[in-house]
């Protein structure tokens, strides 16, 4: 399991973020931040669930529940990012998605609360994958460089919480 130099979890890449400045103000890109902050596949969804974990996976599993908790930190960051160029190119930051010119506010029950390790690890593996084919769907069809470039950077965060939750159940497997 990739750990740091205090044998805890490195779930930070040590790499800068590009700024939150759109380059355009078009709403179908202002539309897309909103889906990455409040659909059922969104930065929300990971957010709350990653917190469900790291209370469900308390004493009995300290480093993995706080692993979940330090990479909950991050997708609250992506969360951030999203809704503040959601809000830049003039929609409210809400925790919500619009489809079919309709809006559709976030739920929990949006998630899946799996139980038993192996399980709950599938499922943040299966999340963070989903999210990464959206945002490379996003980054190929945005033509707005700096939007691209967050996305970009958002996609290296969560192939390394797919590393290390893969990690994770590999060291769940062996015991």
């Amino acid at each position: 399991m990739e750990t740091n130099q205090n044998g805890k979890f490195s779930v930070d890449l040590d790499l800068p973020y590009p700024p939150v400045q759109p380059e355009t103000h078009r709403k179908e890109y202002a539309y897309a931040m909103l889906s990455n902050v409040g659909s059922d596949n969104s930065e929300m969804s990971a957010v709350s669930l990653y917190f469900y974990n790291s209370i469900l996976l308390s004493p009995q599993h300290a480093a993995f529940a706080r692993c979940f908790h330090q990479i909950s930190i991050v997708e609250m960051h992506h969360l951030d990012i999203f809704a503040s160029f959601a809000h830049q190119m003039g929609l409210a930051p809400r925790l919500w998605s619009v489809q079919g010119g309709r809006s559709h506010y976030w739920t929990p029950a949006y998630n899946r609360y799996p139980q038993q390790l192996p399980a709950l690890l599938q499922n943040a593996i299966q999340g963070e994958l989903a999210a990464i084919g959206k945002y490379r769907r996003q980054a190929e069809t945005i033509q707005d460089a700096n939007i691209v470039a967050n996305l970009q950077r958002i996609i290296q965060d969560e192939e390394h919480h797919v590393r290390l939750f893969r990690s994770m159940l590999a060291e769940v497997a062996e015991t």
